[in-house]
């Protein structure tokens, strides 16, 4: 009894430090409703809710990959509290800096970033495609770097109360397209 009791306890804690964000469950087979900051919003059906890797991760999501594709998509929101993981401007340089753009090719003629209302909520949008520079652990100056080309990067700064969350959706540009509508709606969704 002591023992779930700090279980709980602990729990409640997790909840509380995660400014609002709330695991997300499938029960009918229509998508995943996933909470940030109070704010809910169904995602597509098909997306995969897992278990964040991470504690930066408030919310990670699996989306199978297009027919031909190689990886699955992934998108992930992340929190560090109010005020905490940079600032609009610096996000958008990091994640453009994730990528290399085609030969005779800027990063600013492979990006389309624009702002936006969800519902009250402040947001900024990128849309980057190139060849992605992955790293398993991006903040290790060690970490080897490999290059996926042909990726595309859907990046949020959604500017809440408890916010800001960034939400990054990175995959085979194939895949990201084909999910592109859906992703859209369901950020636009947020009520």
């Amino acid at each position: 009894m002591r023992r779930t009791g700090w279980s709980l306890l602990a729990a409640a804690a997790l909840s509380l430090a995660a400014g609002g964000a709330a695991r997300a469950e499938d029960k009918d087979g229509k998508g995943s409703v996933l909470e940030i900051d109070g704010l809910k919003s169904r995602a597509p059906a098909g997306w995969k809710v897992e278990e964040p890797t991470n504690r930066m991760r408030s919310h990670q999501i699996r989306i199978p990959k297009a027919k031909d594709d190689k990886d699955d998509a992934e998108l992930v929101v992340f929190y560090f509290g109010p005020g905490g993981g940079g600032g609009v401007a610096d996000n958008v340089k990091r994640w453009k800096g994730m990528f290399v753009p085609p030969d005779g090719k800027t990063i600013d003629d492979v990006a389309k970033t624009e702002k936006m209302k969800v519902g009250n909520v402040d947001v900024t949008y990128l849309d980057v495609k190139g060849t992605y520079l992955f790293k398993a652990a991006p903040f290790d100056p060690n970490a080897k770097t490999e290059k996926k080309a042909d990726y595309r990067l859907l990046g949020v700064v959604f500017e809440s109360e408890k916010g800001p969350y960034f939400m990054r959706l990175v995959g085979p540009a194939k895949t990201v397209g084909e999910n592109k509508k859906g992703f859209d709606e369901w950020l636009k969704n947020f009520k």
